[in-house]
């Protein structure tokens, strides 16, 4: 690789890393073409975009965009690289799922927003809600009877007294 094909590779993970709300790191090395490809079609599905980078390229493009520090430390081996601009949990998902079928695949690192998270926190990461589930339950809520909210209400009202009640109580004794 030439140094203008190596400044372009860096140029479009920059961009990538711009574009992503999450970035994931997984360890490939044991996986056959066959097995990645399917992999990919299953990211391509979820609107992920999967690329097995040189990790120096990688490097360089996390320390020129910056906020990616602590995957400096996990940038060994044979890494593939998952971006998502939309929903930050459908990579781990599927992570998740081959590497319970295959104990292959495992996640390195991943960032979410700004926060790190390291590998052994993948079940945590695949059971987050996707954003349209986030809104369904948004949604649900406010379509919720109105006397639920009646209820609430009334809930904190109810134990606001008790509190005074009690504060009263240990005052008069």
């Amino acid at each position: 690789m030439d140094k203008n094909q190596k400044s372009e590779v860096t140029q479009e993970v920059v961009e990538l890393l711009k574009k992503s709300t999450a970035v994931y790191l997984t360890d490939y090395s044991g996986i056959n073409v066959e097995d990645l490809s399917k992999i990919r079609r299953e990211f391509r599905k979820e609107g992920v975009t999967y690329k097995v980078i040189k990790n120096t390229l990688f490097k360089r493009a996390i320390d020129e965009v910056g906020g990616y520090e602590k995957l400096d430390g996990h940038l060994k081996g044979m890494i593939g690289y998952a971006f998502n601009a939309d929903n930050p949990s459908a990579p781990a998902k599927i992570i998740k799922k081959y590497f319970d079928e295959k104990q292959k695949l495992p996640l390195v690192a991943c960032y979410i927003d700004s926060a790190f998270y390291d590998g052994s926190q993948l079940n945590v990461l695949a059971t987050m809600p996707s954003k349209p589930e986030i809104i369904a339950g948004i949604l649900g809520s406010l379509n919720a009877p109105v006397s639920g909210v009646v209820g609430a209400v009334n809930a904190v009202i109810r134990d606001l007294v008790s509190v005074i009640d009690e504060i009263s109580k240990q005052k008069a004794a």
